[in-house]
């Protein structure tokens, strides 16, 4: 598997900035939009987790952040996983309706990040605009199912059998890998099903899943990941804050400080991805992350459906 360079040009990176090059002011960019509304929306000490609505201790706050920065991390090895590790984690702490709108924030900033990273820019979206198009179409409808309905367990449980279904087939076809095979149609229709389930349940696997089935080549696949998910992530912030009460001041402060503690794994995990790894271990790191996040997800789910 082919990777950059894993060390970090400092001077390079500030020269490449002032020079306006689109990769370094993306990155920067996405960490300074992400600074700001966390400074600029402060709650004040008092209020930090009145929001949520919840018996939330500061230690807890804490390990919410710290499962943030391991998403961050996992997110900047794979592209992917963000939403994944932490969703099922701050549902069960808070109102599972506000946990999805404050996911909202961190993935949109880091997928921006990425997309700088790989350099991922106009070029994908006139390749792909199948996808794109039906990624927002299904993000809308999945809004709207957010606004009328409080999201259960049903819609989680149903990605958890989706997520160990593709990993049970993976093993059984010994990761097969599909060169050029798929349709710009289907794409698309993926995109749709993503754009939904993201907006509904802020749990995606099936982008990635088809992704991981026809790109090996770990920039290629992670520079699509973030532009889709990019995409989809923020038109949902853009349908929450103008056409719902769903985003709130408060809530977009709290996914904001997530985004900027996420950012510190995303640079960890971009670190170590860029180090040579041997795609046979790259493939079962995202096998093995998906079968332990449908494990999650059915212990969060099956007690309240079932028991």
């Amino acid at each position: 598997m082919g990777t950059r360079e894993s060390s970090i040009d400092v001077a390079q990176f500030i020269d490449n900035l002032t020079h306006f090059h689109y990769r370094e002011v993306l990155m920067t960019g996405a960490t300074f939009v992400a600074i700001a509304a966390a400074i600029v929306l402060f709650p004040g000490v008092e209020n930090v987790t009145q929001g949520i609505q919840s018996n939330v201790s500061g230690g807890l706050f804490a390990l919410l952040i710290g499962v943030a920065i391991l998403g961050g991390t996992v997110m900047g090895m794979l592209g992917f996983g963000f939403s994944l590790i932490v969703t099922p984690v701050l549902v069960s702490v808070i109102d599972p309706t506000l946990a999805v709108v404050v996911l909202a924030v961190p993935p949109l900033i880091i997928n921006v990040f990425q997309m700088g990273d790989t350099g991922t820019g106009i070029e994908f979206v006139r390749k792909q605009w199948p996808l794109m198009i039906l990624a927002i179409i299904g993000t809308v409808i999945g809004v709207v199912f957010l606004t009328e309905f409080s999201t259960g367990p049903l819609v989680p449980f149903l990605i958890g059998l989706i997520i160990l279904g593709y990993v049970v087939f993976q093993i059984v076809e010994n990761f097969v890998v599909i060169e050029e095979a798929h349709h710009p149609i289907a794409l698309g229709a993926i995109g749709l099903v993503e754009g939904f389930l993201l907006a509904a349940a802020n749990l995606g696997p099936v982008l990635p899943a088809y992704f991981h089935t026809f790109e090996r080549d770990a920039e290629k696949y992670i520079g699509g990941l973030s532009m889709a998910l990019g995409t989809i992530f923020a038109t949902r912030i853009v349908l929450m804050t103008f056409f719902t009460d769903l985003m709130t001041p408060y809530r977009l402060w709290l996914g904001s400080v997530i985004a900027v503690v996420a950012i510190v794994g995303l640079l960890l995990g971009t670190y170590l991805r860029r180090i040579e790894i041997d795609e046979q271990k790259f493939t079962w790191f995202v096998i093995g992350l998906l079968f332990i996040i449908s494990l999650n997800i059915f212990r969060n789910t099956i007690p309240a459906l079932f028991l």
